[in-house]
């Protein structure tokens, strides 16, 4: 016999209430869901939409810095030329193999130089800036105790000096690994085993900058780990998307894809990034596990709770926060 329309909200309601009340009692499903709660009330899509924007605008310039140093040091150097294009630039996510074969032999040009580092410069401290705006707004960070200009801008050089470190080391010990070109099975294991260990100290470096106030590595461990992973899966990925989708594509849709492609892996890339951070910010004040019904847990105060105090903006402000029928609100 089929539900009545009256019925069905009550078997919906009865079966969420079941669901929410089993995620609540077992911490391997509440704690993926509320770091998912927190990545949506801080509107993560739209602060990854922007670091993927600069990104995309930074890798140009910096690999025309690359480019061009490279070719002053390598001049005379044919066979170290090769491994160097063979290596690091043939394994920049989705557009490697394609810019190998466009820029050798490597030469140095001192306007490209020049142009490069200032795009590198504006294009780079646009991420970096970015990704800051964006852990202060997960970490949930008051307005008013927001960086100013000056210091946002001196942290983000030094994010971007340890971004362009990490991802050349990584982008390496990851091709040796994913591309199989080092020989047994058993050394593809430790090279990939390597990638991940670079991956894990470069994004603990990572974070370590850009959270705010001081945390111990222990815990920027968890997201920090999070983000090592999905790295080296998004970089073999890249890889994929190239051989299957690119290759066999004219070079007009070639083209396209490998725009599209660019761009859906800083998309990701950056969702990945603050994904992770928002691992580290549930771990630390708690918030887990959240409702999935209408009564708010304590977590889902505490995080509501947080997302308003964020607002801040004066110090002559004061922000209080009731919820439903709460006789009691405070100062946050």
């Amino acid at each position: 016999m089929c539900a009545s329309p009256v019925d069905s909200p009550t078997l919906a309601g009865t079966v969420l209430q079941a669901v929410d009340s089993w995620q609540r009692r077992h911490t391997v499903a509440a704690f993926p869901l509320a770091v998912v709660r927190k990545f949506l009330d801080d509107r993560g899509s739209t602060l990854a939409a922007v670091i993927a924007y600069y990104a995309f605008f930074s890798l140009f310039p910096l690999l025309l810095v690359f480019v061009s140093i490279l070719g002053f040091v390598l001049q005379d150097n044919a066979s170290l030329q090769e491994d160097v294009l063979d290596s690091a630039l043939a394994r920049i996510p989705v557009v490697g193999a394609q810019l190998r074969d466009e820029v050798e032999p490597l030469t140095g040009s001192t306007s490209a130089l020049v142009i490069g580092l200032a795009g590198a410069l504006w294009a780079g401290l646009g991420v970096t800036l970015a990704l800051g705006r964006a852990f202060e707004e997960i970490w949930d960070v008051p307005r008013i105790n927001h960086r100013g200009a000056l210091r946002a801008r001196v942290r983000g050089l030094v994010v971007l000096a340890v971004l362009a470190v990490s991802l050349i080391a990584a982008t390496v010990a990851a091709g040796l690994g994913v591309g199989g070109r080092i020989g047994p099975a058993a050394e593809e294991v430790g090279a990939v085993g390597a990638a991940l260990a670079v991956n894990l100290m470069a994004f603990v470096g990572l974070f370590a900058l850009l959270t705010p106030r001081s945390r111990r590595i222990l815990e920027l461990l968890p997201g920090a780990a999070v983000a090592a992973t999905g790295a080296l899966a998004l970089q073999a990925a890249g890889g994929w998307y190239v051989e299957r989708a690119v290759a066999s594509a004219s070079d007009t849709y070639g083209t396209f894809a490998l725009v599209i492609g660019l761009l859906s892996w800083f998309w990701l890339g950056a969702h990945l990034v603050l994904v992770a951070a928002e691992v580290n910010v549930v771990r630390h004040h708690r918030l887990w596990p959240r409702s999935l019904a209408r009564e708010l847990a304590g977590a889902d105060r505490a995080a509501l709770g947080r997302a308003a105090a964020a607002v801040r903006q004066d110090e002559r402000q004061e922000i209080q926060v009731r919820f439903g029928n709460d006789r009691e609100s405070g100062p946050t």
